[in-house]
């Protein structure tokens, strides 16, 4: 049985394939959302209602508190625990999800990485502390083009792996990357993996989709969703669930830094700069089949007539 991953940029309506897909044969959905795994983050996340999760479960949502990080080697850990459990069941693995770093990490594997060095690691930590992890991020784009590309400047985690590895070894991280992505044969636990994506043709109406979709979570309660999140008192906008993109402008909205129109310009136009990311993923993914992003129902039909 093949492992079918449903990719797409975000509000493209991957999640909507997925359901019409789950309609039409015994699917195990997995999400592969790097948000949704955090539990109290539904509204800004799209996750779907309890009423849709009633019908079709989704594994891999809410299994984190906001305060915890998640990770590709966990996801990846995760996500074949799961797939062996929809084989048992005798049901189709289905990731879904735009997570484009998991998607791969799930697919080639992960990197042989070095070990981390704390002597290295203090040092990036010092000179972000006086510089600014944007000034990092741009040291990172004259050692490493290709890695800077993929790592969003306020991704400290990431961007002080990236250089880590760099500085402790002389290679970029880049490298093993590709060093991995060459090794992978595109397969998980012995079966194929299919890759489909929900692929809108048109940007200018994806780009009202996202406006809409953000309008609608503003409708339904994102800001005392945020506000109760903020309440805790142990998260911070360091973390990488309030990182999210939607998350981070909604805090400093609250915060008082941003009144209302622009906070929602800057979490519309985060979200479509995290469209375009993962539109130059995809354009790049080897043996993606595009898919009718405008009627799931036809593109479910397209995913299980390619899975059979």
């Amino acid at each position: 049985m093949p492992i079918v991953m449903l990719l797409g940029p975000t509000a493209a309506g991957k999640t909507a394939t997925a359901l019409a897909l789950a309609d039409l044969a015994p699917c195990h959905l997995i999400s592969m959302d790097s948000a949704m795994v955090y539990r109290g983050m539904d509204i800004g996340t799209a996750k779907p209602d309890a009423a849709t999760i009633a019908r079709h479960p989704h594994a891999l949502i809410d299994i984190r508190d906001p305060a915890e990080t998640y990770s590709a080697a966990a996801f990846v850990q995760d996500a074949d625990r799961e797939v062996d459990a929809a084989r048992r069941a005798g049901r189709l693995p289905v990731l879904v999800g735009g997570a484009m770093l998991y998607a791969r990490a799930f697919r080639d594997g992960l990197a042989e990485l070095p070990q981390a060095s704390a002597a290295i690691r203090a040092d990036i930590g010092a000179r972000a502390a006086a510089h600014g992890w944007e000034a990092l991020h741009d040291r990172l784009s004259r050692v490493d083009p290709e890695a800077a590309a993929a790592i969003h400047p306020n991704n400290p985690q990431r961007l002080q792996r990236a250089l880590e590895v760099y500085e402790s070894t002389g290679r970029p991280i880049s490298a093993f990357w590709r060093e991995q992505a060459h090794r992978g044969a595109q397969h998980r636990l012995g079966e194929p993996v299919l890759s489909f994506g929900v692929m809108p043709e048109d940007r200018s109406r994806l780009h009202g989709r996202i406006a809409d979709r953000f309008d609608a979570m503003l409708e339904a309660g994102f800001s005392d969703e945020v506000r109760a999140l903020r309440a805790r008192g142990d998260l911070h906008p360091g973390l990488p669930s309030m990182r999210a993109v939607g998350y981070r402008q909604m805090w400093d909205f609250l915060d008082g830094n941003l009144d209302a129109d622009e906070m929602r310009g800057k979490a519309i136009a985060a979200t479509r700069q995290l469209a375009k990311k993962q539109f130059t993923w995809l354009r790049k993914w080897p043996g993606l089949t595009p898919l009718d992003w405008q009627d799931p129902a036809i593109a479910a039909t397209r995913v299980l007539a390619g899975s059979n």
